[in-house]
C-alpha cells in the first residue's frame, strides 16, 4: 500500500474530478488503487464500495432536500439490486475466493464496466440530445411519473439485478452506467430527477455491496480513511469551481481514459494463485502428535 501522503493526493484527485464532472468516484478510484498503488483487486473493490457510499451520501441528502428523487424508481431498483448484491457476495465467498480465477474475474468485470462507463461519459451529451428530441414538451405530473414507473417496474427490477451483480464485482457502474440506463428507460423524466434517483440508489447499493465485502475481509479501513481525508474537501472545492472550468473537455478526457483502462484490464486481467487459508488445522494436529 502507498504511503498516506500519496493516498491523500489520490483522494484529492478523484474527489476534485467528481466535484467537477459528477463522474462516480468508483470509476476512478478502483483502477488507481489497482494500477498505481498495486492494491489487491478484491481489497480495492471492497474499500472503494464503502468509499463510494460515504462520498455519495452527502449528495443524496442534497437531492432529497430539493425533491429530486423519484422514490418508486429507487425502490424498484433496490428490489433487484440488493438481493443480487447479496447473492453475488455469497458466490464470491463460497466459490471464487479460493479459485485461481478469482482476481481474473474481478479485473475482467472491472475492465468491462470501465469500458461501458467510458463510452457513456464520452457520448453522454449526444445521447441526451437524441432523447431530448423525443421528450414531450409538457412537464409530467407526479401521477404520470408514478404510472410510467408502474408500467416499467419489471424492467427497472431487471436493471437493478444487473447493477447489483456488476457493482458488487467491480464497484463501477452505479453512477454513469445507471444514469444512462434510466435515460433510455425514462426519456421524459427531467435529468435532475434521474440523477437524484440514481445517486440515492447508488448509496444504498454501494453500502450493501461494501458491507458484503467487509464481512469477507476485503475492506482496508486505514486506506479508506486516507482516501476520504483527501477526497471530501476536494469534492467540495471541485463543486464550487466547476462552473469556471471546461467541464465538457475534462469529461471527455476522463471518459477516454476510463475506456483505455477498461480495455487494458480486459486484455491483461490480474492473475494469481488462490489465497491460502490459515493452517490452523495443521498446527493443531502437529501439537497433538508431539504430545502423543
Amino acid at each position: 500500500m502507498g504511503d498516506p501522503i500519496h493516498l491523500i493526493i489520490a483522494g484529492m484527485f478523484v474527489g476534485f474530478c467528481v466535484g467537477i464532472t459528477g463522474v462516480g468516484g468508483g470509476s476512478l478510484m478502483t483502477p488507481i488503487l489497482i494500477g498505481l498503488f498495486k492494491i489487491e483487486p478484491h481489497i480495492a473493490i471492497g474499500t472503494d464500495l464503502i468509499y463510494a457510499a460515504i462520498s455519495k451520501f452527502c449528495g443524496s441528502l442534497v437531492h432529497a432536500k430539493k425533491l429530486n428523487i423519484v422514490w418508486p424508481i429507487v425502490i424498484w431498483l433496490a428490489v433487484g439490486s440488493i438481493p443480487a448484491s447479496f447473492a453475488t457476495t455469497w458466490v464470491l465467498d463460497h466459490y471464487l475466493s479460493q479459485s485461481t480465477t478469482y482476481k481474473t474475474v474481478l479485473t475482467s468485470v472491472l475492465g468491462f464496466m470501465l469500458t461501458l462507463t467510458g463510452i457513456s461519459i464520452v457520448f453522454r451529451s449526444k445521447i441526451e440530445k437524441f432523447f431530448n428530441r423525443k421528450r414531450d414538451e409538457q412537464v409530467q405530473t407526479l401521477e404520470q411519473e408514478k404510472q410510467s414507473v408502474q408500467h416499467k417496474r419489471v424492467y427497472i427490477v431487471i436493471m437493478g439485478i444487473v447493477l447489483g451483480v456488476f457493482v458488487t464485482l467491480s464497484s463501477v457502474g452505479a453512477g454513469a452506467f445507471g444514469v444512462m440506463a434510466l435515460i433510455l428507460m425514462f426519456p421524459n423524466l427531467p435529468m435532475i430527477r434521474i440523477i437524484g434517483s440514481d445517486v440515492v440508489h447508488a448509496v444504498m447499493l454501494t453500502l450493501v455491496a461494501g458491507l458484503g465485502h467487509m464481512s469477507s475481509g476485503n475492506v482496508d479501513f486505514h486506506l479508506l480513511g486516507w482516501l476520504l481525508l483527501g477526497s471530501i474537501p476536494a469534492i467540495i472545492i471541485g463543486t464550487l469551481i466547476s462552473s469556471r472550468l471546461p467541464e465538457k473537455l475534462i469529461r471527455k478526457i476522463l471518459g477516454i481514459t476510463l475506456f483505455a483502462l477498461g480495455i487494458n484490464f480486459i486484455i491483461h486481467p490480474t492473475k494469481s494463485k488462490p489465497v491460502e487459508k490459515p493452517q490452523t488445522v495443521m498446527i493443531v494436529e502437529s501439537v497433538k502428535s508431539t504430545q502423543v
